[in-house]
């Protein structure tokens, strides 16, 4: 059961020092400010600034590239190696984020385009309806935890034949923002649908979850609601305070039962690495199936067999086309 959750009513730079240690943190996700007067954000959207949290801290666009670097100067330290940082940002202030990254040893995994409604509307240009999501890790020993399979199993098909779990892994993903008429909102809150799936695929039970720009404590919630451990800062005095009240209510796990359960057969060697000896067998098995099925039948058989996908097969097979011509060969003859 994870540990109790901590949160710091501190700027994340100054307060990361003081209370986070070095390669401690799992997962980061966060919503850093936006740097083009979030504060007044309302003008651009049809909503009752009534039932927004007041309290929000802007920072200042001629501060905003000096301010990436020192806070993502605190992430790398604190994310332990092969651990994983999701940052939202949108198109704006993209150039500071990614000049900030590029100063670290950070590396980039993906680089993520949520597509969402209530985009900002506009008469003389195209309407402003995604944001950027840089998806990174901290490279050490060992290898970066990636949870295949979570969401959608691996035959999983659409009504056309597509693949689930494919479609769930592409860079681009449609998820709507959360409407909350007449309900008390931040600023700008990431719905729980997104925070839900980075977690799923980038941590796992028990794990860290770390978010350097709390606002509504959205993260924080997702993740104890998944029975992650969760911590992190918000420098607003007025949001804190109206949020920490919340997050105590929150029950650790309760949003496990309402997650999708992938179907059919799961690999039990997906995402492990090939030993020379596992693809000498598959080289032998499927030369000996070949004789009696097509190429599509043996390759169903050889995954159950060895447990693994269709495509992991594949790409061990046309790795090693010269020894299966070779053997094919000298078993017809």
């Amino acid at each position: 059961m994870p540990e109790t959750n901590v949160f710091y009513n501190e700027d994340c730079i100054t307060g990361c020092p003081k209370h986070i240690k070095d390669d401690s943190i799992d997962l980061i996700i966060t919503d850093p400010p936006y740097g083009i007067e979030g504060d007044k954000l309302h003008r651009h959207y049809n909503r009752d600034e009534d039932f927004v949290v007041d309290g929000y801290v802007e920072v200042p666009a001629s501060r905003y590239n000096e301010f990436s670097h020192k806070w993502i100067e605190q992430a790398e330290r604190i994310l332990r190696p092969n651990g994983q940082i999701y940052i939202v940002s949108g198109y704006t202030n993209l150039y500071d984020i990614l000049d900030a990254l590029k100063a670290t040893e950070l590396q980039e995994i993906n680089h993520i385009i949520w597509k969402y409604n209530f985009g900002v509307y506009t008469r003389t240009k195209y309407i402003s309806s995604h944001y950027h999501i840089l998806y990174y890790e901290k490279p050490g020993p060992g290898r970066r935890s990636f949870n295949r399979g979570c969401r959608f199993g691996p035959q999983e098909k659409d009504d056309k034949g597509g693949s689930l779990d494919y479609q769930d892994r592409e860079d681009v993903w449609i998820i709507n923002r959360e409407y909350k008429p007449g309900q008390e909102k931040n600023k700008n809150e990431l719905p729980s649908a997104l925070l839900t799936k980075m977690i799923q695929y980038s941590s796992s039970e028990g794990d860290i979850v770390c978010d350097l720009f709390l606002g509504g404590f959205s993260t924080a919630k997702v993740a104890i609601g998944l029975n992650r451990r969760a911590t992190g800062f918000e420098i607003s005095d007025k949001i804190f305070d109206k949020r920490i009240e919340d997050v105590k209510d929150v029950k650790a796990g309760f949003l496990l039962n309402t997650l999708r359960q992938p179907k059919g057969d799961v690999w039990e060697n997906q995402g492990k690495s090939w030993t020379d000896e596992e693809k000498e067998k598959l080289l032998l098995r499927f030369n000996k199936l070949m004789k009696q099925n097509n190429r599509s039948s043996t390759i169903k058989i050889l995954s159950k067999e060895f447990g693994r996908g269709h495509w992991s097969i594949e790409k061990v097979l046309k790795k090693n086309n010269i020894k299966i011509s070779e053997s094919l060969s000298a078993s017809l003859s």
